[in-house]
């Protein structure tokens, strides 16, 4: 026998035992036996209800009861397959995007760096705009006077041509100070690193350490590569060791492949700035505290010396006064923002998750109404409420423990695929997230909570209720037509689901007419062929007589229509602008210039290429060089904000900053040069001959199939300089890097859109079968007296499909003032769309039908025979 069976033949023997004595005690009073009996009997209650209570308080029995409550949910569950569905995907999609927001939120800011004591590293930021870069001397006097960080370490980001073994490839590096490793105390995987100890002058420390993942991936593991030369740029540089894994530098979404002495910078970028105080061209400082410095004292420090180097170079220095930053992402300055950015999304996940717990909590009122019946005779038999309460809490947490499998499963997938994603292959831009025990915790937290709270629901109606009026007359609703808080929340999120709705259908049509629209441009039928001949070791002269050759190269190649080439093509990243003048200006600050203009450096055949049409005046030639007059082609805004009409620009003049005069030969049309949702901008374009340029885009306009162009275009580079790097794709694809904003606000707010309409869906759903369930009787009496079946569904839908018509309205509206908000990142975003408009109506109509189909098909199947004969 089992200690559980003695325990329960014990208790048995007892209650035998105490009704035994209380039956002896009735007879001494004079009672007959079988009187004496239901005298104690009577005296001691329901013997089922005793045993329960008094094994409540043994674990193995409340275990046992525990695993019936969770057997008996399963199979009601199983019963209900639509209602099942639906809650658990509703959590699903809310638990996970709790899970998924929480742990960004966890990666970004609660271990934002995955490096030795990070606690204690701080990034510099300068001046009133909180910039962090410095120029290299500022940097050695922060470095050496300091006396609050145990070290501070330089770094900047650029692009280089790497050659190993004759296969020439740009990669990413980080160009660092010697003292960048020492400084974050970071160990090498192979060889060594270099350090401060190298650093001899400029051009000093030939050195290379390459990150883990391009050791793995460009040199398959090979450990005998330490000590191997490589080319850079053109230059020898020796490969001293490989970084640890893990370990990718100082910022977070940027992966560099490989790390550079900051000394060498003239052999990386081609200029030399190790003296130029003025040129702020190192991008971060970062360094340790000291155990017992606190960051208003380092503050403090760094002023002082900013304050002398003010005095002592007033030209070169401004703003030199400094704040400190934690590096919460990466040591980036924009990573306030971003903090709140994610502060938002944690807040807006979870309203998503407590607006599911109230659709859910009407949904268990339903159910609770429509199982009246089954709880009443349970309790008429001796159930416990609580026990009955318990039942109805473990259904609600088992719902909210599948719901929250299956929302986190699908979060951890989508971490993994975010953390390899590389949204701009040509930069190693990559995002590490992971789900570790905090948001594996996080959602077993939310599915127990959230599953408490929407279970709660019925406590009072089960509370409440009376078990014999109940099998005697049956549920009766309460007939209340008020308008309720459950009713105004739902409102509130069909509003917000028609918002979005509205937004996510104004930015995908933006999205699609961001891939065809007038851009100033013609990215259809053309290639972009970009490198930067410095990486290949091109310098002054050569630089422009490499350009013809390759130009002229190109142009030869079958079904190639037109070849031109600039520094930057438009809406390819950060434009350049320079500051203009009217040639009456004698005071060239940059307080006087009429107008910042983008600038770009093309030679003549650039505007036939790219597809841009002359409106005026002629384009460049050849002739057009460094000993010819300065000359420019203009777009039409330039026109009219420099000369104040676009009318007579042709042949007037203007002034550079440097104080050239130079002449308006063309006028273009306008276009998109930084975003695609800029206002019009004035623009100008260069000869490359007069301003040259290594930084080469070739763009290419042919008819021929771009793979097929892709490879006659390498083969014929490599004909040229079997050492020049160079990336070759086609300008819509380039392109991706302006869309990129709107193609996320698109996939956001689809999302968001998506998740709001299953919330609405099953608060509609909740709604309309609540008031079915409280209004059955009702329902059937009007059936009993000749009710038509429209009749009957307008009775039983009526409030919902209001709700629904008041909350899309409203959502409607506030999706029309939110297009505002979206226009700044969505090309052309307008909701006086009638595609966006017939959509949004269609949308919440296809909504309300599916949420309203399984209770009006309830409402048509009532039977009024039987609801009257269990009256």
């Amino acid at each position: 026998m089992t200690p559980r069976q003695r325990l329960l033949d014990d208790l048995d023997e007892d209650i035998r035992d105490h009704i035994t004595r209380e039956t002896e005690d009735n007879i001494a009073r004079g009672m007959s036996p079988e009187d004496a009996r239901s005298a104690a009997l009577r005296a001691f209650g329901n013997v089922l209800r005793v045993k329960e209570d008094t094994r409540a308080v043994w674990i193995s029995v409340w275990l046992e009861q525990l695993g019936q409550d969770v057997r008996l949910a399963l199979r009601l569950l199983r019963k209900t397959p639509g209602f099942t569905i639906a809650a658990v995907m509703t959590l699903a999609l809310a638990i996970g995007a709790n899970a998924l927001v929480f742990a960004i939120f966890n990666v970004f800011v609660v271990h934002p760096l995955d490096l030795p004591q990070a606690q204690s590293l701080y990034t510099l930021e300068r001046g009133k705009d909180k910039s962090t870069s410095q120029s290299y001397p500022d940097y050695l006097d922060l470095r050496d006077r300091n006396r609050s960080f145990d070290g501070l370490a330089a770094f900047s980001v650029t692009a280089v041509g790497l050659d190993a073994a004759g296969q020439p490839a740009r990669a990413w590096a980080d160009v660092v100070s010697g003292n960048y490793f020492d400084v974050l105390e970071i160990r090498p995987f192979l060889g060594r690193f270099f350090h401060a100890s190298d650093e001899r002058g400029p051009n000093s420390s030939p050195y290379i350490v390459l990150s883990y993942a391009y050791w793995h991936t460009r040199f398959d593991d090979d450990r005998g590569v330490v000590g191997r030369t490589v080319q850079v740029n053109k230059h020898p540089f020796t490969v001293v060791g490989v970084a640890p894994p893990g370990f990718n530098g100082t910022l977070m979404f940027f992966h560099p492949d490989c790390f550079l002495p900051i000394v060498n910078e003239a052999q990386v970028d081609g200029e030399n700035n190790l003296n130029a105080r003025s040129n702020h061209w190192i991008t971060w400082v970062v360094g340790h505290l000291k155990p017992d410095v606190t960051s208003s004292q380092a503050v403090a420090d760094l002023n002082a010396i900013g304050a002398d180097l003010e005095k002592r170079f007033p030209k070169d220095d401004g703003q030199m006064t400094f704040t400190l930053a934690r590096p919460a992402l990466g040591l980036s300055k924009i990573s306030q923002a971003v903090q709140a950015f994610l502060g938002g999304l944690m807040l807006l996940a979870a309203l998503i998750l407590v607006a599911a717990c109230a659709n859910l909590g009407s949904l268990f009122a339903a159910r609770a109404a429509f199982r009246s019946r089954e709880m009443a005779m349970r309790l008429a038999l001796g159930a416990g409420r609580m026990r009955v309460l318990r039942q109805l809490l473990t259904e609600s947490v088992v719902i909210a423990l599948i719901g929250g499998a299956i929302g986190l499963w699908g979060s951890v997938e989508l971490l993994r695929w975010l953390s390899t994603w590389r949204p701009f292959p040509a930069v190693p831009v990559q995002v590490p997230l992971k789900a570790d025990a905090n948001v594996y915790l996080m959602a077993l937290l939310l599915s127990v909570g959230s599953g408490v709270l929407f279970g709660a629901v019925p406590v009072k109606h089960v509370l409440r209720a009376d078990p014999y009026e109940i099998l005697k007359r049956g549920p009766r609703g309460t007939g209340e037509r008020r308008l309720t808080f459950r009713d105004l929340l739902l409102v509130v999120q069909i509003a917000i689901c028609a918002l979005l709705v509205t937004s996510s259908l104004v930015a995908v049509r933006g999205l699609m007419r961001s891939l065809h629209g007038d851009f100033g441009f013609e990215p259809q039928h053309a290639v972009l062929v970009e490198t930067d001949l410095h990486m290949a070791g091109y310098r002054g002269e050569a630089v422009a007589a490499m350009q013809k050759r390759m130009i002229d190269a190109i142009a030869a190649l079958p079904g190639v229509a037109a070849v031109g080439l600039a520094d930057a093509p438009p809406l390819s990243g950060p434009t350049g602008a320079s500051a203009v003048f009217t040639e009456q200006t004698t005071d060239l600050r940059p307080a006087n210039a009429v107008a910042e203009v983008v600038t770009f450096k093309v030679t003549p055949e650039y505007l036939r290429a790219a597809g841009t049409a002359l409106l005026s005046g002629r384009t460049f030639s050849w002739h057009d060089d460094s000993n010819a007059p300065r000359v420019a082609v203009v777009n039409r805004e330039f026109a009219r904000k420099v000369f104040g009409s676009a009318a007579d620009a042709i042949g007037r003049w203007y002034k550079a900053s440097d104080g050239a005069r130079t002449q308006v030969v063309g006028m273009t049309e306008d276009g998109k040069y930084g975003t695609l949702t800029e206002n019009p901008q004035p623009a100008m374009f260069l000869p490359i001959a007069q301003s040259p340029s290594a930084q080469t885009y070739l763009v290419v306009r042919s008819d021929r199939e771009p793979g097929q162009l892709a490879s006659a275009l390498r083969s014929t580079l490599s004909e040229l300089d079997r050492g020049l790097p160079s990336s070759i794709q086609t300008w819509s694809d380039a392109m991706g890097a302006a869309r990129f904003a709107a193609r996320m606000a698109t996939i956001a707010l689809g999302v968001l859109g998506v998740m709001a309409a299953m919330l609405a869906i099953t608060g509609i759903f909740g709604t309309a079968a609540y008031s079915l369930s409280q209004r059955r009787r009702d329902l059937g009496i009007r059936m009993a007296l000749g009710a038509q079946r429209q009749d009957v569904l307008q009775a039983a839908l009526s409030r919902p499909l209001t709700l629904l018509a008041f909350g899309s309205g409203a959502g409607l509206l506030l999706g029309l003032l939110a297009t505002r908000v979206l226009a700044v990142i969505v090309y052309q975003a307008t909701p006086r769309d009638p595609l966006v408009m017939a959509g949004v109506v269609l949308a919440m109509c296809a909504l309300g039908v599916l949420a309203t189909w399984i209770p009006a098909q309830r409402a048509l199947a009532i039977d009024p025979t039987s609801l009257m004969r269990d009256a």
